[in-house]
């Protein structure tokens, strides 16, 4: 087996906490629907793959949900309620990311969008031991995972990497992001 040279994370559940009941109730306030039937239908949207994929812009992502749900949030109030998800405290100290840097390359790769990008990169301190080239986001390539093609866009020439990512079932770990 090759030596690996590469650790590649995903952001959500695994180096940032996500509580999507913070948005859920601060997007229903007021609206004929629970949070969950409400989240529901932003899940199933029809634009969500464009949303997340980045063929909508952030603005646009805000209008057409107050358009379709009746929202009376102006942009910023928006982008703070979508970013409520985050919580403001990583998972890990940035000294992991440190050491790890040391001895292997690390990379980025999640499905996100435009707002939580901005915010991620300019709220967490250990995104400084991700160099842009390496940080893939959906929203960026315009793919989602398990598209192969998100895959595909980390730019590492080693085969010898290492993926975690927290799914449905638990810490998912895949030695090689070219499969």
């Amino acid at each position: 087996m090759p030596k690996l040279r590469a650790v590649i994370f995903d952001i959500g559940r695994v180096l940032i906490r996500v509580d999507v009941q913070r948005v859920k109730s601060a997007l229903a306030q007021g609206l004929p629907f629970t949070p969950e039937e409400l989240w529901s239908a932003i899940e199933k949207d029809p634009r969500w793959p464009d949303w997340q994929e980045g063929r909508m812009s952030a603005r646009d992502w805000h209008l057409h949900l107050c358009k379709r749900f009746n929202l009376s949030l102006d942009f910023e109030q928006f982008k703070n309620v979508w970013n409520s998800a985050l919580d403001p405290d990583p998972i890990h100290k940035t000294s992991l990311f440190a050491g790890l840097s040391k001895s292997y390359r690390l990379g980025l790769l999640s499905n996100t969008d435009p707002i939580h990008v901005e915010k991620l990169e300019s709220t967490y301190d250990f995104f400084a031991h991700f160099p842009q080239a390496v940080r893939t986001y959906s929203c960026r390539v315009g793919a989602s995972k398990p598209d192969p093609l998100i895959f595909r866009e980390i730019h590492f020439q080693s085969s010898a990497q290492l993926y975690a990512d927290l799914g449905k079932a638990g810490i998912k770990v895949e030695d090689s992001c070219t499969t």
